[in-house]
């Protein structure tokens, strides 16, 4: 391994937990070490901090995978991986869900790796140029460790395209019959697309809060904006809700979410394919009403620079559902924009409140689930943000 040397006073952020280092925190930027190879890291005074995958095409020059002197070969990724499983083993058991998240990146010191759990199947996201190196290497470790019957890669994040890698999806263990999974969840189950739902096939993150409203949903009308495969609107329907409106743009997110009514045994819904603001615009105009109203939209931005016109569009889709929400009715909104904390989306949705002429009463709020754990080195490593509110005129 090659050593690499940090600027005076640049070590600072990393003696405390941090794992990226940026360019311009590198005393040189050696254009002969390959992407996604493994570096010694060092202070400028020669300190070592650790070993990590160095890119010099990206703005995270080097992620660091150990405070030791190692190297990412298989005894390191089965160590790593292990950690990760008796974690998930503790807080989830088999009769409660068949699905979770296993590696959770920088959160599981496996900097740009993603490993999600469903059932027989695994899917993978690679987001650095190291770990896509590894994949052959980690693809045999899951294998030796799960058994599991499939093997999926998901490597279509524009994430990728910072470091430099193409985008593409695979089936690299298994056949592609097996991309289609049953799995449950806390009494619901769903027939999940592996290979063409979104993301890694299904939103894991969302698992504790599709649960929280079950807690007032008995007897409601709900409307689930953003529905996808139909998590929330399916919670509504267990806790007893008396019927359910499910919008998503995605004629084949609804199909899904179709399916998994039908598997569930659930009848009071319908389905909307159509531009969510747009259908609650119309809505609004209708003076149509819920007891309980889901927003769970994709991220509004990707970036710090767009984030005022992401706040802007969380204000509009909040005022919207809050014009959908009865009196004496529920909110429960979401976000999953890293860029917007948690102050920022909270005050968002005061004022579509305040230009809603409606009172909120924050009665539940949180963050990421069990499996999705958050590092407090490192802000990155949180993103999602779900409120709940009680509402009155």
């Amino acid at each position: 391994m090659q050593s690499l040397y940090l600027k005076p006073k640049e070590h600072h952020r990393i003696q405390k937990g941090h794992l990226w280092v940026f360019s311009n925190e590198l005393a040189s930027l050696p254009r002969d070490i390959a992407s996604g190879e493994t570096v010694k890291l060092f202070t400028h005074d020669k300190k070592f901090l650790g070993t990590g995958f160095y890119n010099p095409h990206s703005l995270i020059s080097i992620r660091l995978l150990s405070r030791k002197d190692e190297e990412p070969d298989k005894d390191f990724f089965l160590k790593k991986f292990r950690e990760a499983l008796t974690l998930r083993e503790k807080i989830y058991n088999s009769d409660e869900t068949n699905a979770y998240r296993l590696v959770h990146g920088e959160s599981d010191a496996l900097p740009g790796l993603i490993v999600d759990r469903f059932n027989k199947a695994i899917v993978l996201q690679a987001f650095s140029a190291g770990m896509d190196i590894h994949l052959p290497l980690i693809c045999d470790v899951l294998q030796e460790l799960l058994q599991p019957e499939v093997i999926i890669v998901r490597n279509e994040s524009p994430l990728r395209e910072l470091e430099g890698l193409t985008l593409y999806k695979d089936v690299v263990r298994g056949e592609h019959s097996a991309t289609k999974q049953t799995i449950h969840d806390a009494g619901i189950s769903y027939e999940v697309d592996l290979f063409e739902g979104q993301k890694t096939g299904f939103f894991l993150d969302q698992r504790e809060n599709r649960r929280v409203i079950r807690k007032f949903s008995e007897g409601a009308e709900v409307l689930d904006v953003f529905t996808n495969d139909g998590g929330f609107a399916l919670n509504a329907l267990y806790g007893g809700a008396r019927s359910a409106i499910l919008i998503d743009a995605s004629k084949e997110a609804l199909q899904r979410a179709e399916r998994n009514a039908e598997l569930n045994k659930f009848s009071d819904y319908s389905l909307v394919a159509a531009d969510a603001f747009d259908t609650l615009d119309q809505m609004v105009e209708s003076k149509e009403e819920f007891d309980l109203v889901v927003l769970d939209p994709p991220s509004f931005t990707k970036s710090r620079k767009n984030l005022p016109g992401a706040l802007k569009a969380y204000k509009r889709l909040n005022k919207l559902g809050l014009q959908l929400t009865r009196n004496g009715g529920f909110l429960a909104t979401a976000s999953c924009s890293h860029h917007v904390s948690e102050e920022d989306f909270l005050q968002s949705v005061h004022q579509a409140a305040l230009a809603a002429g409606c009172q909120l009463r924050l009665i539940h709020k949180s963050s990421q689930p069990f499996d999705h754990p958050v590092l407090l080195a490192m802000p990155e490593t949180s993103y999602l943000k779900f409120a709940c509110f009680y509402v009155t005129r």
